[in-house]
Parts: C-alpha cells; structure tokens; sequence
C-alpha cells in the first residue's frame, strides 16, 4: 500500500475547483473553506459547548472493526455531552460521537460558519454534521452511501484521513452491497489480504481550520491523531453516474442487504465475505500480470 500526502492550497477560486478537483474527483485541503472570520473559531471550544448542551444525552461509538457484518455499528454507552467531552479531555479513548448533530440541536449555531463556496452554489448549507473523536479513535474505512462530495473540517485537534478512489474498492476487499471493506488497512495482513500491496491513495492530516475536499465515491479511512471535533458539508454528485450509484444505494441496495442479513444471517454475511476475497484475487492477479 502507497500514500501520497494531499495538496494543500490557501485559496481557490469556484471555476479552478470544479475543474481540477471536483470534476475529476481529486482531493484537495483548503485552508479558508470557512472563512477565517467566521464567529465560531473564536466562540466554540468545550467549555462553550458544555453550557449550551452540555446535559443532553449522547451515543457513544467504539471501535467498529468487530462489526463488520452489520452497516453501521451500534453505540456501546450513552452519556450526558458534557460527560463525554470530559472524557475525550482527560485521556485517549476509542469512544466518539457519530453523525451527533449539534448543530441540529442548537441551530443557531450554523450562524457562526461562513463559506467560501468553492462549489459555485452546490453546497447544502443547512445540513452540517458535527463529529467527536477522542485520541486514538477511528472511524473504519468506508464510502458514503449517497455518494456526496464531502468536506470536512477539523475545529478541533488533528485528524489524520487515507483516501482511496472508487477503483481500487476490489483491491480493498469490499463487501458487495455494503460500504465498507473486509481488509484492515492499518495494519495490513499482506499474505491473507494479498491485494492490499496494490492500493495507491492518499494521506491528508487536517488542523484546525483546514477542511479536506473527499470526492464522491472516494473512501475514507478517518483517524484522530488528538482528540478532537470537525464538521463535515456535502455537495450533492455531480455526474449521471454519481448520482444514479447514490440513488441505488439509498433505495435499493441498503434495504436488499437488511432483508437478506434478517433471512439468511450468518450465511449472507458469508457469501459477501466470499465473494470479497474472490474479487480481490481477480483484482491482484490481474495487477501481476500488467508488471510482468
């Protein structure tokens, strides 16, 4: 498996963007996606965060490497935001917070952000997510399933994300219909996973203010380097193709999945895990063949 560090650009104008990057499908950091200016760098911290939501009750995730059956895993605690945000402070831990939407719960929030929209409009605004993270945590490889182009920015702490194109999903060991993989790509079992030493991607290490552009389709394996929060946007596919894999997945195949796993259980998952692994091979032994 090969990284290559992601570019890092201070300004880009909407045009250059579309055409070299979202076109294309390459990503990119971009150090003023949200402006510099913008309130919620001076307002937003823990302590602010505990005052205004502190009490409300939160899902805690942890690791997913053991869910590998299941679409997403299930949370293993709950506690108050304020508790957890003590615990993330406090020493590192697994545990985060996925798809919490904070900027739901207080929408006044969402006043604190201002874009530099380098989508020419595409952008959906008023649907941010907020993720938490304490040090050490990770969230397991994977595609989104509607198939955005996502965007992401650390407020928080340093994060430390490994991009793969669409491509390479064989080379991966992808699980047929699901959106995440079988391999782990961390600490990569070559001999059992033999397609892995053929994946080419990316590295990107995003501080706060930066924001790293995922295009649609790409996977994404996030790591918190610190513990830390970011706030991802989307902009809906761009190409015919894009948008029709992210309408399937949404409609079809997510739902074809679950029907299956409720009527043949353990055996589904075995036939995805299956097939996976006879992919890959395809995938490896073709890749030998145009080195020799």
């Amino acid at each position: 498996m090969r990284l290559k560090p992601v570019q890092k650009i201070k300004t880009i104008h909407s045009e250059t963007f579309i055409k070299d990057h979202m076109k294309p499908r390459i990503p990119i950091i971009i150090e003023d996606f949200i402006h510099p200016e913008s309130p919620a760098f001076k307002k937003w911290n823990y302590e602010y965060f505990k005052e205004i939501a502190g009490d409300h009750k939160v899902n805690i995730y942890g690791s997913e490497l053991d869910s590998l059956d299941r679409v997403a895993s299930d949370p293993i605690a709950q506690s108050t935001f304020s508790e957890y945000l003590d615990l993330i402070q406090s020493t590192p831990t697994e545990h985060r917070l996925f798809l919490f939407n904070l900027l739901k719960i207080k929408p006044e929030l969402k006043n604190d952000l201002i874009y530099n929209d380098v989508t020419d409009g595409k952008i959906i605004k008023w649907l941010p997510f907020m993720f938490f993270g304490g040090e050490g945590s990770v969230t397991r490889n994977h595609i989104d399933i509607d198939m955005s182009h996502v965007f992401i920015t650390q407020f928080q702490g340093i994060k430390r994300i490994w991009l793969f194109p669409w491509e390479q999903s064989d080379f991966m060991y992808k699980l047929p219909y699901n959106f995440h993989n079988l391999a782990q790509i961390k600490n990569p079992d070559y001999r059992k996973y033999p397609a892995l030493l053929y994946l080419n991607g990316y590295e990107a290490v995003i501080h706060p203010g930066e924001t790293l552009y995922i295009p649609s389709g790409w996977w994404h394996y996030i790591q918190y380097d610190t513990e830390g929060y970011s706030i991802s946007v989307r902009a809906l596919p761009s190409s015919p193709l894009e948008k029709w894999r992210g309408f399937k997945n949404l409609v079809i195949t997510r739902h074809f999945d679950n029907l299956m796993r409720k009527l043949f259980k353990e055996r589904w998952f075995g036939y995805k895990v299956k097939i996976a692994r006879k992919r890959g091979a395809k995938a490896a032994r073709k890749q030998r063949s145009f080195q020799i």
